[in-house]
């Protein structure tokens, strides 16, 4: 409505009662003069008709006035400073405050706040900063014959570890790029895990940076999010970690493709001298049945050491399902090694309170002499909730739980048992790193989102040629996590 019938309404508001009174008091300084009875009857009449016009007009601005400028709610009603009437109807005709009626402006440089475990600022739908982190507290024991620590540290009974304790940021900027630095305070250095640079807009995701390379489905998952402790033992045995790198992703439907190109770890990277290189691949193919979530995936990695590494060697061991303990049983020791081809294969089922995971890998080891051996590693698992939960599954990797019945809103969180079997064998083409074959169970309670507690039992057997005869282990790892 134009400012001049704003201006309008509210004096004719303010002042028709005392026009109506002035010409009252008119009527009555002439009822003393000389007009007839039937002359004041008139009168009266025909200031009665003006006062209802008045009142008639009156009303019509207002529902003018209310339908050009409809009052203001939620955010714009609080900014105005007045609080809402409580069971008006619409038909009332109560005064008008013109000033509360106009909501205020929005601030485009105001900063929104949520919370996501720690505090995510926005600035606008293309900015966002927020820190992140994470602490693992580990407990672990291990019962093995006294014999197999001969010449080494006895890495038996209770040991104790902080497992991990990362610090870093996390956010997006203008034009789909977002970024990630994370670094790792558990040691007695500091190292960097995730640090990069990622645009991420439509199909398309390219980024740059220290990053997890393309070769297994629980390598590349999140630890946070893990059945057991530890990985499969053919990750760590394979070395299958974050490398600097170049790579690009596209999706389209349930179809996830994945390479990229890579050179070593930050820490590795520190002279002129690394050489090394590889080149990575996955495929994924993530159907979804009604309430039942599959997975197939394949992938493909082949590095290239580059001479100074090749001189330095490369080995492949594995410790006994638990990091607190140093000891690796399982080892082939130091072999020159000019370039590795790793090929993978991966399966999941997510369905409802019900998973199965499972996934197989061949490490080809390729030596300048001697023969070339393929190692192989591969793991099963199958895990129920014993409350109504189920496992998140995004990304083509599994993901944060999160309890129906969370502890502190009058339930008890989420509750999981996992079995798994595990094998490694790393003994072909002459060496004789032995085989390790794991069966184990673990419990997980998930009281809220953010806080985990996992208890693992694992039975290992070793076959180890240098060894004879085969020998068992038993380790017991528990484990205390908050992530924000």
């Amino acid at each position: 409505m134009p400012a001049t019938r704003l201006t309008l309404l509210a004096l004719f508001t303010a002042s028709w009662p005392s026009m109506a009174m002035a010409q009252v008091a008119d009527a009555s300084a002439a009822a003393e003069g000389e007009e007839s009875p039937a002359q004041l009857r008139e009168e009266v009449i025909r200031l009665r008709a003006e006062v209802a016009a008045m009142r008639a007009e009156m009303r019509s601005l207002r529902e003018e006035f209310t339908a050009a400028s409809p009052a203001p709610t939620g955010p714009a009603l609080a900014a105005t400073g007045v609080a809402p009437a409580a069971n008006v109807p619409a038909s009332a005709s109560a005064p008008v405050s013109v000033a509360a009626a106009i909501p205020a402006a929005a601030d485009p440089n105001a900063i929104h706040m949520s919370w996501k475990g720690t505090p995510e600022f926005k600035a606008d739908e293309d900015w966002s900063f927020k820190l992140r982190g994470r602490i693992q507290i580990d407990g672990g024991y291990l019962s093995a014959p006294a014999s197999r620590f001969s010449g080494q540290a006895d890495g038996r009974g209770f040991t104790t570890r902080v497992r991990r304790a990362y610090i870093g940021t996390q956010g997006t900027m203008p034009g789909g790029f977002t970024y990630r630095g994370e670094a790792e305070f558990a040691g007695n250095t500091v190292s960097w895990t995730d640090l990069y640079l990622a645009y991420d807009k439509g199909p398309f995701t390219i980024t740059v940076g220290q990053h997890h390379p393309f070769t297994s489905m629980e390598q590349i998952q999140s630890d946070l999010f893990l059945s057991f402790n530890e990985r499969a033992a053919f990750i760590g045995a394979f070395n299958l970690e974050r490398r600097v790198g170049l790579s690009a992703g596209f999706k389209t439907g349930n179809i996830q493709l994945n390479a990229g190109v890579f050179t070593d770890d930050i820490g590795s990277l520190v002279n002129d001298g690394n050489k090394s290189v590889s080149f990575d691949g996955r495929a994924v193919w993530m159907p979804k049945i009604g309430p039942t979530q599959l997975h197939f995936g394949a992938s493909a990695h082949y590095r290239e050491l580059g001479r100074f590494q090749s001189l330095l060697g490369s080995r492949y061991r594995q410790r006994p399902y638990i990091a607190t303990t140093d000891i690796r049983y399982i080892d082939t020791g130091i072999l020159t090694v000019d370039n590795e081809t790793h090929y993978g294969a991966e399966f999941a089922l997510n369905r409802k309170r019900f998973h199965l995971a499972a996934e197989a890998a061949w490490m080809i080891v390729d030596r300048p002499v001697d023969a070339d051996p393929t190692f192989f590693g591969g793991y099963a698992e199958a895990g129920l909730f014993l409350t109504n939960d189920t496992r998140s599954y995004r990304g083509t990797v599994f993901d944060r739980i999160t309890p129906t019945s969370p502890l502190g809103d009058g339930g008890f969180g989420a509750l999981e048992l996992n079995l798994r079997f595990d094998h490694l064998d790393l003994t072909d083409g002459g060496i004789g790193g032995g085989t390790q074959d794991g069966f184990g169970a673990g419990l997980i309670w998930t009281p809220v989102a953010y806080v985990r507690f996992m208890l693992n039992y694992m039975h290992l057997i070793y076959d180890i040629p240098s060894a004879q005869p085969k020998f068992t282990t038993d380790s017991v790892g528990m484990r205390a996590q908050v992530d924000f």
